[in-house]
């Protein structure tokens, strides 16, 4: 029983580093119905430029790194990501109005691809680190109850923590704001919205730099687990079966998916690997995505798009 407690737990704590990624990609498609392709980009960019300025600032300062350096680092590179969701609304998104949604899905291809190349020119291409003291040691739990006690990650319980309170704050956002209900309006249909009187261009920035945001706490975690380098882009990939399996249109639906893939990845290589073979972590996410796309497309909280005639 306490190696699959331990497996279990392992596997939820990942599935919420998983939901992180896949809230990003959540947040453009109810703003815009488009799914984002730089959530990716965005993660390294903005860890890039984390790791930079943590460093950076304190020596500008001449003060020693520590926690007011990486506070000073945290706001200097939100307001970097809010310079750049205003560039990416008034180069790009402000021409597509209107317009057919595959131009907004290729204007996000090229927005991955140009952060990609922008991050490393203007922070470097070396590995760099992030360390905002969160702990690197395992501890053990429920001595008493199984022998040796349960091993669990304290970096991956912290992990987990900062998930949970920033969907239960977009949540809020979303569903109690005025700016939030104007973000789901605009999602339901760009002309309608713009029909009542809603700025585009100020939703548009707004969610980018919401996203930007998420990217940005997305990328300190993983940064901090597996260092900043150009494989950060690639963790994104992992969010695609979670918002197929949690719904593009649901917030609790990129928690749920998270947990289940992580939980299910964990599961399937400890107890089915040595019986099929190891290295089910790498398809395990996307065989039950692609089980989901057959039985239900929009997914366990997505919304089903009905068509009267």
């Amino acid at each position: 029983m306490g190696p699959f407690l331990e497996t279990l737990i392992g596997g939820l704590m990942v599935g919420t580093l998983y939901a992180l990624i896949a809230i990003g990609f959540v947040l453009i498609f109810k703003a815009s119905g488009v799914f984002n392709f730089a959530q990716g980009a965005m993660v390294l960019f903005s860890a890039l430029a984390m790791a930079r300025f943590s460093t950076w600032i304190p020596g500008w300062l001449g003060m020693e790194p520590g926690l007011v350096g990486n506070l000073l680092a945290i706001v200097v590179t939100l307001a970097l990501m809010v310079v750049v969701a205003w560039i990416i609304e008034r180069l790009a998104l402000r021409h597509l109005v209107n317009q057919e949604p595959i131009a907004l899905l290729m204007a996000t291809l090229g927005i991955a691809y140009l952060l990609d190349g922008l991050g490393p020119l203007i922070f470097g291409s070396q590995v760099y680190s992030i360390n905002v003291g969160m702990p690197k040691d395992p501890v053990f739990i429920l001595e008493n109850t199984f022998q040796g006690g349960l091993m669990i990650s304290l970096e991956d319980l912290y992990a987990a923590g900062i998930a949970a309170l920033l969907v239960v704050a977009l949540s809020l956002f979303f569903q109690k704001t005025k700016t939030g209900r104007a973000l789901r309006a605009v999602a339901d249909d760009h002309q309608a919205a713009q029909s009542i009187g809603i700025p585009l261009s100020r939703i548009w920035v707004i969610v980018w730099s919401v996203a930007g945001a998420v990217a940005l706490v997305v990328g300190i975690i993983w940064g901090s687990k597996l260092g900043v380098q150009y494989s950060l882009s690639l963790v994104a990939l992992k969010a695609l079966p979670v918002v197929i399996l949690g719904g593009l249109t649901s917030l609790p639906g990129a928690i749920v998916g998270g947990l289940i893939i992580g939980v299910g990845e964990k599961l399937s290589e400890v107890y089915l690997g040595p019986v099929i073979g190891g290295g089910i972590e790498t398809w395990f996410a996307y065989a039950l995505a692609l089980c989901f796309l057959l039985v239900r497309p929009q997914g366990l909280f997505g919304d089903k798009i009905i068509d009267r005639v």
